[in-house]
């Protein structure tokens, strides 16, 4: 491609040169000037003597063949014109061989760098050694510290990363000499502020993650929910976090979008509380049943001894009265469903036990004017 530019300048600057004069027109602007030149002659020797006179047809003679030999035809060009029309292949040849020399140039350019190309490229491998085993010192360590899970990612991302940058920095100082270190921090500043310009998002995310991963209160293995996202964290990085639903689908969510809205942690504690609404019959002892509710739930093994329970009469249903039955139990959604299994069926066994009510829903219809009752009479046998 170079050589094609190459060759295409030279072209264009031999191009531009103006053409030379054609051979004829020489040949005939050389003729007249000649010709002016007799003339004024003539003019000015016209009182000479015979002898003159007699010799001007002599003079002339040559004049009239050297005009004929300075025809078109045979008109033979300059040294200059000759130089001209050799130049363009000239031109192309030289083209080629700056284009030739500059490549072979380049080809001894690299031999001779290639030692250095090779050290910086074992460099890179080093570093890539590194840090592996920087990740894996570094959670040794962290294993025997007693800091919150997220932020021992956080200290090992960041050990990562400042390998790399390490070994980066080392191999371009390797590759280009003459680069300081003041000055590849100086680029790397210009382009940080290059790169957040157009990756905003991405940049965003990357302070959102290590916000979330400094001080956020959730880690590694809890349950959270975010804007109808409902799971299980499973990796939390500087970018983004996954969460293993319930059903088994793996959500990827940015970390800015967790950092920006409410999320619920559903396992920050051990327990958590459940809920259930229990109707009796309106002419079931309303004291009663609260005592058999409340021993029903206390026989459940998913319930927990630490927390109360309490059951209070909430309202006046359409057909029964609804009791609010709270408790506490494991904070996991498998957890929170196997505790509702137990507790809504011992609490179905103890009303049926004791013989109380749990009434469907009764539908009362009036009527402004009575109904005839027609009952239908028995035919009598024919005899």
């Amino acid at each position: 491609m170079h050589a094609f530019i190459l060759c295409w300048l030279l072209i264009a600057q031999v191009s531009a040169e103006p053409p030379a004069p054609p051979a004829s027109q020489q040949a005939t602007e050389q003729q007249d000037t000649e010709a002016t030149d007799d003339s004024s002659n003539a003019g000015e020797d016209g009182a000479s003597d015979d002898t003159d006179a007699n010799a001007e047809p002599n003079s002339a003679e040559p004049d009239s063949t050297e005009s004929e030999n300075s025809g078109p035809e045979n008109a033979e060009p300059s040294p200059e014109e000759e130089i001209k029309m050799a130049d363009p292949p000239e031109d192309l040849e030289e083209a080629v061989s700056t284009v030739w020399k500059s490549v072979y140039g380049m080809w001894e350019s690299f031999l001779g760098r290639l030692p250095i190309f090779i050290l910086a490229f074992i460099v890179v491998v080093l570093t890539w050694f590194a840090a592996a085993i920087g990740q894996r010192l570094c959670r040794r360590v962290l294993r025997g510290v007693h800091i919150r899970g997220s932020l021992k990612d956080l200290i090992r991302q960041f050990v990562y990363i400042g390998i790399w940058l390490s070994g980066m920095m080392i191999a371009a100082i390797i590759i280009f000499p003459s680069l300081k270190i003041t000055t590849m921090l100086s680029v790397l500043g210009l382009s940080s502020i290059a790169v957040g310009f157009a990756f905003k998002d991405i940049v965003e995310n990357f302070f959102a993650g290590i916000l979330i991963l400094w001080g956020f209160p959730y880690e590694t293995g809890d349950f959270i929910e975010c804007n109808g996202i409902k799971g299980k964290v499973e990796e939390t990085t500087i970018r983004m976090t996954t969460i293993r639903q319930v059903d088994g689908q793996l959500i990827v969510v940015p970390n800015a979008q967790l950092f920006k809205n409410p999320v619920y942690v559903m396992t920050s504690q051990r327990f958590r509380r459940t809920t259930i609404i229990v109707g009796v019959a309106y002419d079931e002892d309303v004291d009663k049943c609260r005592d058999i509710i409340t021993q029903a739930v206390e026989s459940c093994e998913t319930v927990t001894d630490e927390k109360p329970i309490q059951v209070f009469a909430q309202e006046f249903g359409a057909s029964s009265i609804n009791y609010e039955v709270t408790w506490w139990a494991g904070s996991t959604p498998v957890a929170e469903r196997k505790s509702r299994d137990e507790v809504v069926a011992a609490v179905k066994r103890a009303l049926d036990d004791a013989g109380v009510e749990i009434p469907f829903p009764y539908r009362t219809l009036t009527f402004k004017e009575p109904l005839p009752i027609l009952q239908n009479q028995p035919s009598k046998p024919e005899a």
